[in-house]
């Protein structure tokens, strides 16, 4: 069994419960990697290392400095969408309480909550969840993978078991570009970016669309993984025709994009680059 735990930081420390949901999960047996998100936070993952971690997937932007839900629900996604794992573990919070939410919503996933014990039997996960005023104790189970659980906090405490952990850049950034520029080229087009990304150094703000940016009007505008927030569609909503790829199905830009692609930017945008440049060769 894989499991995956997010750890949740403060102010330069791994928290106290996510530690311990980490070396309940390594007691558990099977393989357990963490995911770790936010700005500054690679030199956190070596700690992590020490309650039984094989892998810890650091995401290290300046766009999750701030503790809100929605990056981090993006980035584990994404995550989740590389790889298979069993179940998602959360130690719980109003920050990991809203992902862990969030994330059940987009993945259509069982999440259960406010567990006191996990265990495996058979090869499955089972938690343990109080009811009747914690008078009694019920077993609760999953229907669908990956099954996320969010365990009250205090509930398990950390030990350290000695090693080390792998550390495992996590994807997006500026690298993307790369493949937004190819697709401009090949369609004679220009790269317009969102406050966000260039807030965050990873393009010039000469080029930031959207209220506080420029306002454009092309025959025709691809937006490739924007979200599709107000202040971005200010700039851009009198195009001509409108073209979004989200792997969100519920993204904001699919109201008013003429045409929509769900799925992950790194697996389309090559293959529409590929396909313009076949058309105009013809």
């Amino acid at each position: 069994m894989r499991f995956l735990v997010f750890l949740e930081h403060h102010e330069g420390k791994l928290q106290k419960d996510s530690l311990g949901v980490l070396s309940k999960a390594a007691s558990l047996g099977g393989e357990v990697e963490a995911v770790l998100l936010g700005s500054g936070v690679n030199e956190l993952a070596a700690e992590a290392g020490k309650y039984g971690v094989h892998r810890v997937h650091v995401d290290d932007d300046v766009l999750l400095d701030k503790p809100l839900p929605q990056p981090r629900v993006d980035a584990l996604e994404t995550l989740l969408g590389d790889r298979q794992f069993d179940a998602v573990l959360f130690a719980s919070s109003v920050l990991s309480a809203d992902i862990a939410a969030a994330l059940a919503a987009r993945l259509d996933a069982g999440l259960n909550y406010d567990l006191t014990d996990l265990a495996v039997e058979d090869g499955k996960l089972v938690g343990k969840r109080p009811a009747l005023g914690d008078s009694v104790y019920a077993d609760v189970g999953w229907t669908s993978e990956p099954r996320l659980a969010l365990v009250r906090s205090g509930t398990f405490e950390p030990k350290e078991t000695g090693g080390s952990a792998e550390v495992a850049p996590g994807r997006g950034g500026p690298d993307n570009f790369g493949l937004v520029e190819e697709l401009a080229k090949a369609l004679g087009g220009a790269v317009g970016a969102t406050r966000a990304v260039v807030d965050a150094g990873w393009y010039p703000y000469s080029t930031q669309v959207g209220q506080t940016g420029k306002t454009v009007s092309p025959k025709l505008y691809v937006a490739v993984g924007i979200s599709g927030a107000i202040q971005h569609k200010v700039g851009m909503q009198s195009s001509g025709l409108i073209v979004a790829i989200n792997k969100d199905p519920n993204a904001p830009i699919f109201e008013y994009a003429d045409l929509g692609v769900v799925g992950d930017l790194h697996e389309i945008v090559p293959k529409l680059t590929e396909l313009v440049r076949a058309r105009k060769a013809a």
